[in-house]
């Protein structure tokens, strides 16, 4: 180790100790919180955790602790929540009281409390309120989206035949296609494919995700005081951050030199209109700021989960060809090989929907949900949790609950079935989280993944290059994401 890293830890070490000495004594007798593992000073419990499987661990402490526990991340204490009874008490049954965004240093430094993803209070309910009715307005659940998406699925299809059953890798094309989508939604219009700027904010999305959970990111939310002051490798994030929030600055720039108040376009142009509108309200919570912040959460957010959950799936079909081609024959039996897919199938093709239900389950690719908070003292389980508390509700327990799923390690997709072979809805299901905070883009999904797994299974048969049994299905392990194992497939023809 160099005299350089040495100094950085020790000084790190050093003002993270006196953070400790001074928090404790301003936490003392404040609230009850439920008992955990002791944690060190200044490390808390992470020598106790797999940084490369925090889901795994932690939900091997709920053996020891219960399905209620305290563990320190540092000097921050956070409560996890284990298991589908005590997550849906929380986030459900009790809310409002957990419907706070929870604290990342690192997040707050970009935002600055802007945008909706990790806004609290009144400026969340007023933004996730405002978002949730203008995505319905340009089509969320409505057959214009519907529309944006099946055109999107058959340009990625007319790719994917480009191909000529070649092997190829998913994982970049994927991520155009699904980034297209919310890009129709908040920009108006899709991009090209080959388009330089598309591929250069595309790239920088899926980098930003790999620098959010790197290790020396972790370090900043860890320590944020000390590490804002130095130099090193967890500096890229924010200027990743800067080069994204250039992209959507230029975009709205360009929407406002066109801007027509009579004739909202997207997302930008309604965001514009309700500026325009408070122009005089001090209290405003639309300006310019929250516009660039808001749209850079919508395409983060609409880019890359449903992008890994689609390449998740494919692979799983190619574990098990027999599931693939009764998916296949469901299509072939309701919608034919000749017209687009539409939602309007999804009730009638029950096999299908539970298959992809079970992807979402089974892949499971944000393990640990977002951190939420407690927007006030709360009392939980007979335990007192402090304004502010951090809480991890840990959506991986829910899906590996025994009490919720026959089989939770087996992917399965009886799960979501009855005894006559129709559809079956689990409360347990929680992709998209539950509660205030369940994700506002969970209808835009929804849709999308049906009638891409569907549009491309139409069209192709998805063959792996080893054999099926051969195919590993664990995951890639990096801390907070799920992401499948890097392969190729052959899109042959049918």
């Amino acid at each position: 180790m160099d005299i350089g890293a040495t100094t950085l830890i020790l000084l790190v070490t050093c003002v993270s100790c006196l953070l400790l000495f001074l928090s404790g004594k301003g936490q003392k007798n404040r609230g009850h919180l439920p008992p955990g593992p002791r944690p060190l000073p200044l490390l808390g419990n992470l020598l106790q955790l797999d940084t490369k499987d925090m889901a795994k661990s932690l939900l091997t402490l709920s053996e020891c602790y219960g399905p209620i526990y305290t563990i320190y991340l540092g000097l921050q204490p956070c409560v996890v929540l284990c298991g589908y009874q005590a997550v849906q008490e929380a986030l459900v049954k009790q809310a409002e009281e957990f419907s706070a965004r929870g604290d990342l240093p690192v997040v707050f430094r970009v935002t600055q409390g802007n945008g909706i993803v990790f806004t609290n209070g009144e400026k969340w309910k007023v933004l996730r309120r405002f978002a949730l009715q203008t995505l319905s307005n340009f089509g969320m659940g409505k057959r214009s989206l519907e529309e944006r998406i099946q055109e999107e699925a058959r340009c990625l299809v007319q790719e994917l035949a480009q191909t000529q059953a070649a092997p190829f890798d998913p994982t970049f094309l994927i991520s155009r296609a699904t980034s297209n989508v919310i890009c129709s939604i908040v920009f108006g219009d899709r991009f090209d494919y080959e388009d330089r700027n598309f591929l250069i904010f595309v790239g920088l999305i899926n980098q930003f995700f790999r620098l959010l959970i790197s290790p020396w990111t972790q370090m900043y939310n860890l320590f944020p005081s000390p590490m804002s002051y130095l130099p090193g490798p967890h500096n890229r994030i924010f200027e990743n951050f800067e080069q994204l929030r250039l992209f959507v600055s230029e975009r709205v720039k360009m929407h406002q030199e066109s801007f027509d108040p009579n004739c909202p376009r997207d997302f930008i142009d309604c965001f514009l209109l309700r500026m325009e509108q408070e122009n005089q309200d001090p209290l405003s919570y639309f300006h310019m700021e929250t516009l660039v912040m808001t749209t850079h959460n919508l395409l983060l957010a609409g880019t890359e989960p449903a992008s890994t959950t689609l390449r998740y799936g494919f692979l799983i079909l190619m574990k098990y060809p027999e599931i693939q081609a009764k998916v296949q024959a469901e299509i072939d039996r309701v919608i034919g090989r000749h017209r687009s897919p539409s939602v309007e199938d999804r009730v009638l093709m029950p096999y299908t929907d539970a298959v992809i239900h079970e992807v979402q389950r089974f892949s499971d690719v944000v393990p640990m949900g977002l951190l939420h908070a407690v927007t006030r003292d709360t009392q939980f389980r007979g335990f007192l949790l402090p304004e502010g508390t951090n809480v991890i509700p840990l959506l991986f327990s829910v899906h590996k609950d025994p009490t919720q799923f026959k089989d939770p390690a087996t992917f399965d997709p009886a799960h979501f079935l009855d005894e006559r072979g129709g559809f079956q809805k689990n409360d347990a299901f929680m992709p998209f989280s539950a509660g205030k905070r369940i994700c506002l883009g969970e209808g835009l999904a929804r849709i999308e993944l049906f009638l891409f797994f569907t549009t491309i299974l139409q069209r192709f048969t998805l063959t792996p290059l080893t054999r099926p049994e051969e195919i590993d299905l664990s995951p890639l392990l990096n801390g907070f994401e799920i992401l499948p194992r890097p392969y190729e497939f052959h899109a042959v023809p049918r």
